[in-house]
C-alpha cells in the first residue's frame, strides 16, 4: 500500500514540476529582452496624390454706362408744347367735352414737344467708363509626393532583417529578442 500512495505522490510531483517548468517557460516570453541592430537601409516608400488647391484671381475690367441729361430750355418747350396743344383740343368739342378736349391737347403737346428733343438728338448722353474689379475662384491641381512608410533592412548578429515601419528609424533600431526552446 506504500508503494501505491509513494506512486500516486512522485505522479503528482512530476505534473507540478511539468506545469512549473511551463509556467516559468510562459512567463519567460512576457519578459522579452530588448536590443539594438544596426539599420542597412531605410527606402521611403513613396505614393502620388492629386491635390486640389482653391487659388483666388482678380482682375480690373472697364465698364461702360451712358446718362443722359436734358438740354437747357427744356421745361420751356414743353410747356409751349402744351399751351398749343391746349389751345388745339379747345377748338374741338363743346361745353364739359370742350374742358376734357382742351386737357387732352394740352397733354398730348407738351408729350410730344417733350419728345421731340428725343427725336432730334437735342437730350445730351454722355458715356462713362469705370475700372470693376471681378473675382473668381478657380482649382489648381498639383501632384505630391506622400510617404507612406519605410522599407528598413537590419542587421542583428550577422544575419539581414527586413520590415516595414511607419517611420525612418535612423541609424539603429531597437529590436525584441525572444529566445525559447523550439517545439517539435
Amino acid at each position: 500500500m506504500n508503494s501505491k500512495r509513494l506512486t500516486a505522490s512522485i505522479a503528482a510531483l512530476a505534473m507540478l514540476l511539468g506545469l512549473s517548468v511551463e509556467a516559468a517557460a510562459s512567463n519567460s516570453h512576457h519578459r522579452a529582452q530588448y536590443d539594438y541592430a544596426k539599420v542597412v537601409s531605410a527606402r521611403p516608400i513613396i505614393r502620388y496624390v492629386t491635390v486640389k488647391e482653391p487659388v483666388r484671381e482678380c482682375w480690373h475690367e472697364t465698364q461702360y454706362y451712358t446718362t443722359h441729361h436734358r438740354p437747357p430750355g427744356n421745361a420751356g418747350r414743353t410747356l409751349l408744347g402744351a399751351a398749343i396743344g391746349g389751345v388745339i383740343g379747345h377748338q374741338f368739342g363743346s361745353g364739359r367735352g370742350n374742358d376734357a378736349a382742351t386737357i387732352a391737347g394740352a397733354l398730348i403737346g407738351g408729350a410730344v414737344a417733350n419728345e421731340s428733343g428725343y427725336a432730334n438728338g437735342q437730350y445730351g448722353r454722355t458715356q462713362h467708363s469705370r475700372p470693376v474689379r471681378r473675382c473668381e475662384t478657380r482649382y489648381r491641381r498639383t501632384k505630391q509626393e506622400r510617404i507612406d512608410g519605410y522599407d528598413v533592412i537590419y542587421r542583428y548578429r550577422g544575419q539581414k532583417y527586413q520590415t516595414r515601419m511607419p517611420y525612418d528609424p535612423g541609424n539603429r533600431l531597437k529590436i525584441r529578442v525572444d529566445v525559447r526552446p523550439a517545439r517539435y
